[in-house]
């Protein structure tokens, strides 16, 4: 019979004695943000640590690479307290939108009731996390990080509630809602590497592709009965990000895409997008979602293997030197 080692829980001040010094660059690193991401299902870019954001301050301030809203981490490598729990509530009070994660050593339960209830309480845009960190070995193997969820935003009774009840939404808002709640499941059972957000009544939905101000777009269509997928570049740079992808990476793209594009410069907008050959189809034939949701999930797929690693690396230092 193989030998099985045994767990041993390592003290986390055994290796982070200073939490400012060395846990908060230990999890402001690449690799560890993205274990913080995966384990509470945001994609993180970090922006800053120890740094304001307005009158505020927090340990490690990110972007949710999906919508550009704020997220801040404050770290505390002991028992909850209440002085943290007020700073996070100041937090909360001063941003219309923003995900909050507290990360301690151990919660009492009166901080993660505290969690629960400001998640029940507040609307869909201000969220709370608590997470425990725990630190383990087998041997004399490596120390390994684990973070368990203590309390997170319940999204499945916020769906119901900041609806007011599936009951009251249109026909239309319906058929949205059961669309996307149907591709959400469909991804899950298929196992794909591209996380879905919270499924809303509405055309589209959007999927995180690595960095801030980028993201892969997916809609569908029940007036002109057609499904799509395009990438959008959004924020004060988009134009300059735009013409780098299109100048530098165009050819690169369009030949491991392998599928037709059209590049979208529209300077009056928002937004810049690089959009798929829409498919011919009609949302409202339940029995052919799952052709539809197959073709989303490619092809969001393919934008996402494709695009990521050169978005992640964009530089517009690169487009002046072309200029």
């Amino acid at each position: 019979m193989r030998k099985l080692g045994k767990l041993k829980k390592v003290e986390l001040r055994d290796v982070w004695p200073n939490e400012s010094g060395h846990f908060t660059p230990w999890l402001a690193s690449e690799d560890n943000i993205t274990l913080l991401g995966d384990t509470i299902g945001i994609e993180l870019e970090v922006e800053a640590q120890e740094q304001n954001v307005g009158p505020f301050r927090a340990d490690i301030l990110c972007k949710d690479t999906l919508n550009g809203n704020w997220v801040l981490i404050e770290n505390q490598l002991e028992q909850t307290d209440h002085p943290h729990l007020g700073q996070l509530l100041t937090y909360a009070a001063g941003l219309e939108a923003v995900t909050i994660v507290w990360i301690a050593e151990k919660f009492t339960e009166e901080h993660r009731t505290a969690l629960d209830w400001l998640n029940e309480k507040t609307n869909e845009d201000v969220n709370f996390f608590g997470l425990e960190i725990e630190l383990w070995k087998i041997g004399d193997s490596d120390i390994a990080p684990k973070f368990n969820i203590i309390s997170k935003p319940n999204n499945w009774s916020r769906t119901i509630r900041d609806s007011a009840a599936k009951t009251e939404l249109t026909d239309t808002k319906k058929l949205q809602l059961d669309y996307w709640t149907a591709f959400k499941e469909y991804m899950e059972r298929s196992k794909s590497f591209v996380k879905c957000q919270k499924p809303q009544p509405q055309h589209w939905a959007n999927f995180a592709i690595g960095r801030s101000y980028f993201y892969i777009c997916a809609r569908m269509n029940t007036r002109e009965e057609e499904i799509g997928a395009h990438l959008v570049i959004f924020g004060d740079d988009r134009k300059e990000y735009y013409n780098l992808l299109e100048k530098k990476y165009k050819s690169q793209i369009e030949q491991q895409m392998n599928m037709k594009l059209t590049w979208r410069f529209l300077p009056d907008a928002k937004e810049n997008q690089i959009v798929a050959l829409p498919l011919k189809a009609n949302p409202k034939n339940q029995k052919d979602w799952p052709r539809q949701h197959e073709w989303i999930k490619n092809t969001v797929e393919t934008f996402y293997k494709v695009l990521s690693p050169v978005i992640r690396k964009l530089d517009l230092a690169e487009l002046e030197e072309m200029e």
